[in-house]
């Protein structure tokens, strides 16, 4: 196991949490389960018939005897259940829709950890992202002070520069860009692009925080203190400003180039002086392009383990999988999951 798992081992051994999985019959699911159930580190609830989840457990040789497997068609609380959804959308579904919705693993899933069945979810691993981010999104909602979901992820490697061998990145699958939120009846600004993404800088260092790093937060461009112009530029900078302004404890500094931002010899030259700048360890991307395509570089040319997307800003720790994983990626990522919680 890698170093950054054993501390969050640790952590929920001694404060012990309840994860649902929403694919209950699923292998990758089932093999990871049972390793989480031998080693004591989470109670498991599993979303399914529990017919079938006992049958492909048992072909698989995986052992859940003692995961709790709930079947959304027999639920003893399944009409609390659909009248506190319909309290929640507030008139955007009727009873009959709300039910119809609950009967899907992903909306029931995530009522559990709403109604405090639960500390935890994940999903995904049959079904695309906006799936498990949309009933997050309109049950359990963002947490109070809190403009948008983001993710992050944490990427890990044992060579190369010490303060580089784990690192953060962020956002890099949720948000494709940041706009202006506008009132359409006055044309005020509600919400300044810069400040949502200064909200997934700080939220970004927190995750960080929960694997050890002592983040120093970059806030990238191609640009470095004003060497160019245009495009999101004036975005990344103005960031740089909110983020401090919403945590003045935070060591952050853009915008930065990356190379000025992990060189010191760089950093020596375009931005001397900065307290960031040729250390930094979390970064953050100005549109999802650039998230994406820099986090897949570090995993396929650095060597780095990447483990995410980590959701971050939602009132309870809700996350995605990748219809690619594997078993192992399941395990490590329940881990992280619950260490949120």
């Amino acid at each position: 196991m890698a170093d950054m798992f054993a501390p969050l081992v640790a952590q929920l051994k001694a404060n012990p949490k309840t994860i649902v999985f929403t694919e209950g019959n699923d292998p990758r699911i089932l093999e990871a389960a049972s390793k989480l159930l031998a080693e004591g580190v989470l109670k498991v609830v599993m979303v399914g018939n529990e017919a079938e989840c006992k049958a492909a457990a048992a072909a698989g040789n995986f052992d859940i005897s003692a995961a709790e497997i709930i079947d959304p068609e027999n639920y003893v609380g399944f009409d609390e259940m659909v009248n506190t959804m319909v309290e929640l959308r507030k008139g955007k579904q009727t009873a009959e829709e709300c039910t119809a919705m609950l009967k899907k693993s992903n909306y029931f899933g995530t009522m559990l950890v709403k109604m405090g069945k639960a500390d935890c979810l994940r999903g995904g691993a049959t079904y695309p992202t906006a799936d498990t981010i949309r009933p997050a999104l309109q049950l359990v909602k963002t947490k109070k002070g809190a403009h948008l979901v983001s993710s992050c992820f944490i990427l890990d490697r044992d060579f190369g520069e010490e303060g580089l061998k784990r690192i953060a990145m962020g956002d890099c699958a949720v948000n494709i860009d940041y706009t202006d939120t506008v009132d359409k009846a006055t044309g005020e600004v509600k919400i300044a692009a810069s400040a949502k993404l200064a909200e997934v800088a700080v939220e970004t260092a927190k995750t960080a925080k929960l694997f050890g790093i002592d983040p120093k937060v970059a806030v990238l461009s191609f640009s470095t203190k004003g060497s160019g112009k245009g495009g999101t530029v004036a975005l990344s900078h103005d960031a740089t400003i909110k983020a401090q302004e919403m945590d003045p404890e935070l060591a952050v500094d853009g915008e930065l180039q990356f190379d000025a931002a992990v060189a010191p010899e760089v950093a020596q030259v375009k931005c001397k002086g900065s307290k960031v700048a040729g250390q930094a360890n979390t970064f953050i991307f100005p549109c999802i392009e650039a998230g994406n395509i820099g986090y897949k570089i570090a995993q396929r040319l650095g060597g780095y383990a990447a483990y995410g997307p980590i959701l971050q800003g939602l009132n309870a720790p809700i996350n995605d999988l990748s219809r690619g994983c594997n078993a192992d990626e399941v395990y490590k990522m329940s881990l992280i999951t619950a260490c949120q919680s």
